[in-house]
């Protein structure tokens, strides 16, 4: 969710002089989003994936792609401690919500070691295998996920927690079953979550893979593109029984508030995804991606409202990394000379028309992401600290002075 995707959903949504809700944070910044190479010395890889950016913000150290809060070194991979692996050790509640499968890169680096972001459920260890359980091993993302008793799990990636453990006192069971025997409450649908509970771990799994995305469109095509077009909303709320995201974000924030007064554990961590405005763009579906943008605007709407609550909050609202789409001059066919990339014209709130291409791959092959800083922007205690241009490891350290885990 680069300052393009940005840009795209706002003059969609609510014009070019409107403002998304994620336009008000107070205080904003960019911050730089590049890997490292498994060189001596690590040179910089000025594109990042998920699992590396995700890694940086998470535990502070840049790491290479495809790797999940671990690091190459001369002694072997070593893990990485995240923030939420400090919050739990200071008592805190954590939970980690996506539209992604939940063992996708950005919420797994949260609370799973592995050397490569494919290696989800037991039966996707190819790559691991030194993580396997059955050589003593911590096991696959989904089985660390659990493993970890993080407090609230919601979103896809049914499929990867359905396969069957191989190692392990739970070995023969599910992912599922080891939960349940861990105290997670398991629910699959909006209806049982909204029915959901304090008092015991929430394991929710909305889809067996992705959830289902809010928009739909015409996707992106050579010269002259598609369109115009007016996209079509309303998707999930048709065709499934899923909770949006900002449902399972105003679900997490109940449970994870509490009572102190009660149980003594103040505070919490809580992340919540947008995960497929990445995945949109890289297929060149301009609607699909600005749905997906409104629904995480919508998500982060939940937490601003929390906030006048319990001011002493700290929301950020930030990106793994910049992506393909650019919003170019409207296209017209007869232009003498066809446009590079893939296209699409919408036409927006404003009654305008905008063309967004894709160039970053041929069509049909996924669109890379791209290495330019993205938007941080917070509000709160340490939400200053997103000012200015700082560098993706440097969210790591705000957020943990904001929660009182170092200073």
């Amino acid at each position: 969710m680069g300052d393009s995707e940005i840009t795209i959903a706002r003059n969609y949504h609510v014009g070019a002089a409107g403002r998304l809700v994620m336009d008000t944070l107070p205080l904003t910044g960019a911050y730089t989003t590049y890997a490292v190479q498994e060189t001596s010395p690590a040179l910089p890889d000025y594109v990042t994936d998920s699992a590396a950016s995700g890694t940086g913000w998470a535990t502070g150290f840049k790491t290479s792609n495809g790797r999940i809060s671990t690091i190459a070194g001369s002694t072997g991979v070593s893990p990485l401690t995240t923030i939420l692996e400090l919050a739990q050790r200071a008592g805190l509640r954590t939970g980690n919500v996506t539209t992604a499968e939940l063992t996708d890169a950005t919420p797994a680096v949260l609370n799973a070691h592995v050397n490569e972001r494919a290696c989800q459920g037991p039966a996707n260890m190819a790559g691991c295998a030194v993580y396997k359980k059955e050589v003593g091993g911590p096991g696959s993302i989904a089985e660390q996920t659990i493993d970890h008793h993080v407090d609230v799990l919601l979103g896809g990636g049914r499929q990867r927690f359905a396969q069957t453990i191989t190692g392990g006192p739970h070995a023969g069971k599910t992912v599922i079953q080891s939960a349940e025997l861990q105290g997670y409450n398991l629910v699959y649908d909006e209806v049982g979550l909204s029915a959901a509970l304090a008092g015991k771990r929430l394991l929710g799994l909305f889809n067996n893979g992705n959830m289902t995305l809010e928009w739909t469109g015409a996707q992106a095509a050579p010269f002259p593109g598609s369109g115009p077009q007016v996209c079509t909303e309303g998707q999930r709320e048709l065709l499934t029984n899923e909770p949006s995201l900002a449902e399972m974000t105003t679900k997490a924030l109940e449970l994870l508030e509490g009572d102190d007064d009660r149980d003594g554990r103040p505070g919490f961590f809580l992340q919540v995804e947008g995960a497929s405005i990445d995945k949109q763009d890289h297929v060149e579906n301009p609607c699909q991606q600005i749905g997906e943008t409104i629904a995480f605007d919508e998500a982060i709407n939940v937490g601003l409202e929390f906030a006048k609550r319990h001011p002493q909050t700290l929301i950020i609202v930030t990106a793994d990394h910049a992506h393909t789409s650019q919003i170019v001059p409207v296209v017209s066919a007869s232009e003498a000379f066809p446009r590079p990339g893939f296209l699409s014209t919408l036409f927006t709130h404003d009654g305008a028309k905008m063309t967004v291409n894709y160039a970053t791959r041929a069509h049909l092959q996924s669109q890379d992401h791209t290495g330019a800083q993205v938007r941080i922007a917070a509000q709160g205690p340490q939400a200053a600290n997103v000012a200015g241009v700082t560098d993706q490891t440097d969210l790591f350290r705000t957020m943990a002075r904001a929660l009182g885990l170092m200073r």
